[in-house]
């Protein structure tokens, strides 16, 4: 073998065979440990665990795989030249104080731009600025304050994961060492005076002493090295002050022994290390017994439209898309997969995924990313891989499209650890210090009970099982709201404001007149090819009945959101929309809906859509009357008023000739006022009142509205059911009072008995992790009572 530069260190190595994208990856002067590992054709060296004494340049060395632009490519979920998301598995996320630490790490780089925690897959999704930040130095700074990902690069996929058995060994030390030091304290217990007993007296308390060691420096390790970290980076979590009881218990143990005064604590020691991570291993299973996130997520409707080998579309349900299917997207359309451009001019926003309005030109040829919305009339493309739905809605998440919605129950949680943990840590010394005065025998006791017994876990869960599974059960019913915030809010609305076209009528009932000039085979064809690219409600309606023309590609499409759109191909222009927008001023007054065309600037008629409303309105309206404003916000003439007017109950306010501008300012004025308004539109004319509302709620009828600007999506199937979902909205607030309520009380009355010396440290370790199992069961199962009224 013969020397080689190492492209881990620069340093010579002597270990040729280590061959890494042609160039040598480790060596001995390295002194780490590595793993060979396979994907697809390549093979990768990972370095496994950092030398003793590792210097910081050797932790970061540890992720030198992560510079192999091949590799990141693969766990990337999108990439741009300016900006990278990607989702890690993290295994240490336990409680609320980690959701908190990692869903403020923009606070520790100011390059990271936003990361989102999901509590149940323990994932942290973060997107950050790829100019002066990379993925190899978010992970080590993950690492660096005690979160370090779990990386699967056999597979690139964060949903398959090795199973990590650390929690399972630490727990069988614990109880092992736990059972043993209890045997050998059984004649301190009972203070017996055999003389054999006595005369090995110290031999026993030494031997209880060993069997703690592993306790302290192995099993509750994940403690004190979260603490530490923690502490490092100014953050103080909730494992502060279970790693200073653990301390506290060993060296006042170890000095009793050392000293001959006594036979210590390490009973309770041990014990306390023990329950913990029992309570930790139950925990973990009750809450992947009960993952609701993974759940209502396969449930989510977003259609899309499939071009089969015969040209034919049909509409199919994103989860239905496979690899190498030719799709259709329509302009403001959401692309669901990543794909390859075929026909038409792409501008793709891609806002929707890293926040940034800038939009970005693609040729046939060119990649396209999932989340990226085509803002240039249709094109087509083919599918690379197949859609997955938790990746959809991590988008529909994203915090950039809900930085104006009040969100204080999350607010709540993310403070709730720290100010908790700075008010336990007073009350323990400020308690211990009282019985040091009067009793010291207590005064460990009572320092490390106070420390267990008042864990703000299950106050800290509460909301988010309660949430959780309200998302799932609203899912299941077909209404799917975007995060658990939106339940708070549409518990708290008092004015609810509807669209009339798409909303509360129904558009595949709807009734299609023309009234004008014959328009020519060729005019036909534009006029169908101009509608296919357009996501409206009215539009898609009269692209069905045009279902026998011909399409040809359009050379140019404008759509202007609220009046009409322009278009054209070869020498022939377009124009449909409103009378005025195609310039026909000689419009008499109609008493339905009309769509007016006009090609080559010569006016030739209008369709005429005769509305039928859905089923179960006028029941839903005087329901909705009793607690509610409601107002009725249309684009559209008022002709449908005298209808509306009998059909709705007296008093609902009904305004038409309503501008997207005009629907805002209305929504705004009366937020100004301190209403809680809840707009319920179609997702794209009513794109701005979705978003200036407290809650927007979009109606799906088997099509792609999903929209940022929306905070819920409901079939149109279950829009007569509004009201239940509201109702049980407000249910669930009162059931995350409720939990809190008791668990004020239990910390009530844990630390009552905590403070006054009446309550073990092992005793102690038992309620807390049963204290946060109960909560969880208590919500799971009253949000499950409600979820049965929807049915």
């Amino acid at each position: 073998m013969g020397h080689k530069t190492c492209y881990h260190c620069g340093l010579d190595s002597t270990t040729s065979d280590i061959i890494y994208d042609n160039k040598p990856f480790c060596c001995n002067g390295c002194k780490t440990v590595y793993e060979i590992f396979s994907v697809n054709d390549l093979t990768c060296y990972y370095d496994l665990q950092n030398a003793p004494g590792a210097t910081p340049k050797e932790i970061e060395g540890k992720y030198n795989f992560l510079d192999n632009a091949k590799i990141v490519e693969n766990l990337l979920e999108f990439n741009d030249e300016k900006t990278q998301i990607v989702t890690l598995y993290i295994p240490h996320i336990h409680c609320s104080s980690c959701i908190w630490v990692l869903e403020n790490l923009n606070k520790l780089h100011p390059s990271i731009s936003s990361s989102i925690v999901n509590f149940g897959k323990k994932t942290v999704r973060v997107n950050y600025h790829t100019n002066t930040f990379s993925i190899k130095e978010l992970v080590t700074l993950l690492s660096s304050i005690g979160y370090e990902p779990f990386i699967s690069l056999d597979d690139y996929s964060v949903g398959k994961k090795n199973v990590n058995r650390s929690l399972i060994y630490k727990l069988g030390v614990a109880g092992f060492a736990f059972g043993n030091i209890m045997f050998l304290s059984f004649p301190e217990y009972f203070e017996s005076t055999e003389f054999w007993l006595e005369q090995y007296k110290q031999l026993f308390r030494w031997l209880m002493f060993s069997f703690s060691l592993p306790v302290v420096f192995y099993c509750s390790q994940d403690y004190f090295i979260s603490a530490y970290k923690g502490l490092k980076s100014k953050l103080l979590n909730i494992d502060v002050p279970i790693a200073l009881g653990v301390t506290v218990l060993f060296l006042r143990s170890t000095a009793e022994i050392v000293l001959d005064i006594g036979t210590g604590f390490f009973d309770s020691l041990a014990g306390l290390v023990f329950f913990l991570l029992l309570g930790k291993f139950f925990q973990q299973k009750t809450y992947n017994f009960l993952s609701f996130e993974r759940d209502y997520k396969s449930y989510f409707p977003i259609g899309i439209t499939k071009i089969d080998a015969n040209k034919k579309e049909t509409s199919i349900q994103v989860y239905d898309i496979k690899k190498g299917d030719r799709l259709l997207i329509r302009n403001e359309e959401l692309i669901p997969v990543d794909c390859i451009l075929i026909n038409g001019k792409a501008k793709i926003d891609y806002s929707f995924v890293t926040g940034e309005s800038e939009t970005v030109s693609k040729q046939s040829g060119d990649k396209l990313f999932a989340g990226g919305k085509q803002l240039n009339g249709s094109i087509e493309i083919d599918v690379l891989k197949t859609v997955e739905q938790s990746y959809l809605t991590q988008l529909w998440s994203n915090d950039i499209f809900n930085k104006n919605k009040e969100d204080s129950f999350t607010n709540l949680t993310n403070a709730i650890s720290k100010k908790f943990t700075i008010a336990i840590l007073s009350i323990a010394f400020l308690a211990t210090g009282f019985w040091l005065l009067h009793d010291s025998t207590k005064a460990l006791n009572v320092f490390t009970a106070v420390l267990i017994i008042a864990c703000p876990c299950a106050i800290a869960l509460a909301a988010p099982f309660t949430f959780g599974n309200m998302l799932r059960i609203f899912g299941k019913q077909k209404f799917y709201a975007k995060n658990a915030s939106v339940i708070e809010q549409l518990a708290a609305i008092d004015t609810i404001i509807f669209d009339k076209t798409g909303t509360i009528t129904a558009n595949k009932q709807t009734t299609i007149a023309y009234d004008g000039f014959e328009l020519s085979a060729n005019e036909e064809s534009l006029l169908k090819s101009t509608l296919r690219n357009s996501n409206h409600p009215l539009s898609r309606s009269l692209y069905s009945l045009l279902a026998k023309n011909d399409i040809v590609t359009v050379d140019d499409y404008i759509e202007h959101i609220g009046k009409g759109i322009t278009a054209k191909h070869n020498q022939d222009s377009i124009k449909i929309g409103s009378a005025p927008y195609v310039g026909h001023t000689l419009e008499t007054a109609t008493l339905n809906t009309a769509v007016h065309i006009s090609t080559n600037n010569q006016y030739k008629g209008k369709f005429t859509f005769y509305n039928k409303y859905r089923k179960g309105l006028s029941k839903l309206f005087k329901t909705l009357k009793k607690n509610y404003d409601l107002v009725i916000l249309s684009g559209d003439n008022a002709g449908e008023k005298e209808n509306l007017t009998k059909l709705l109950p007296a008093k609902t306010k009904l305004l038409f000739n309503q501008k997207p501008e005009d629907k805002l300012e209305y929504i705004k004025h009366h937020q100004n006022s301190g209403a809680k308004v809840l707009m319920i539109g179609d997702g794209l004319n009513d794109a701005g009142a979705l978003a200036q509302s407290d809650v927007g709620i979009a109606i799906s009828e088997n099509v792609n509205v999903f929209s940022p600007a929306c905070d819920a999506i409901l079939d149109a199937t279950k829009f007569n059911k509004l009201h239940y979902f509201i109702k049980a909205s407000k249910s669930a607030i009162k059931i995350i009072k409720w939990s809190f309520l008791f668990s004020f009380i239990y910390n009530i009355i844990g630390l009552y008995f905590a403070v006054t010396g009446q309550l073990a440290p092992v005793i102690a370790a038992i309620l807390m992790p049963l204290s946060s199992i109960s909560i969880v069961v208590f919500t799971t199962i009253s949000t499950n009572v409600v979820g049965k009224k929807l049915n």
